[in-house]
């Protein structure tokens, strides 16, 4: 599946409620709402998939309903697809409004080259931007999902927890970092710290989101 470029956005999530959606078991009245929700998103997407006549080998709200019971079993090259799709659609449905990040036509190349330029002026890591952008949120969860064929939609994480780090290690660099990487280190620098107080803030109210998501799409 070819794609002239991505667009990479973020939101914050609470992992535990997420993973009360994907375990099976009888929802609470106010879990159905959200599950009524995320039905409509899914079923929304698949008619954007209808009309670009793509077949996935399973529609995107079956796949949601396997992701509800606990599951991602069905068989097929191209299901991944649609277990992704279905997943955003969750996310989507329980996570903040989502932060646009920015666009790139290469995105795990151009973030690749920026991993080594960071890595050679001492950045840990665990802090490069490849360990956040393509970790892969799957891995989170209690059961094993199909990955689209060619790496896309991504679906990548940080624990808000680590926000604040990046940040900082980041702006310790950032004027000795290579001009290629300046705009879009700085851009991620302006995000996390906004991220990180807003996480802060909303600890002190007692709101309990602790994953940053990030959500590569073409």
């Amino acid at each position: 599946m070819t794609r002239m470029s991505h667009v990479i956005s973020m939101k914050t999530v609470t992992l535990s409620r997420t993973l009360d959606y994907l375990r099976g078991g009888e929802p609470t009245a106010h879990q159905q709402q959200i599950l009524d929700t995320m039905r409509e998103e899914a079923r929304a997407v698949q008619r954007r998939v209808d009309y670009q006549r793509i077949d996935w080998g399973l529609t995107v709200p079956e796949a949601l309903e396997h992701l509800i019971m606990g599951r991602a079993d069905a068989e097929g090259e191209r299901v991944g697809y649609a277990y992704y799709a279905a997943l955003l659609a969750v996310l989507e449905c329980i996570g903040s409004d989502p932060v646009d990040v920015g666009v790139y036509s290469k995105p795990s190349t151009f973030f690749g080259r920026m991993d080594e330029e960071l890595r050679a002026l001492g950045v840990p890591a665990d802090l490069l931007p490849c360990s956040f952008l393509f970790a892969d949120f799957t891995d989170l969860l209690p059961f094993s999902i199909p990955s689209p064929m060619d790496g896309y939609p991504a679906i990548g994480y940080l624990p808000l927890s680590k926000a604040k780090s990046v940040a900082d290690a980041y702006t310790a660099v950032l004027d000795r970092l290579d001009h290629d990487f300046t705009y879009d280190a700085k851009l991620l620098i302006d995000k996390l710290n906004v991220e990180h107080e807003e996480w802060q803030t909303a600890l002190k109210y007692g709101h309990t989101m602790d994953i940053l998501v990030f959500c590569i799409q073409g």
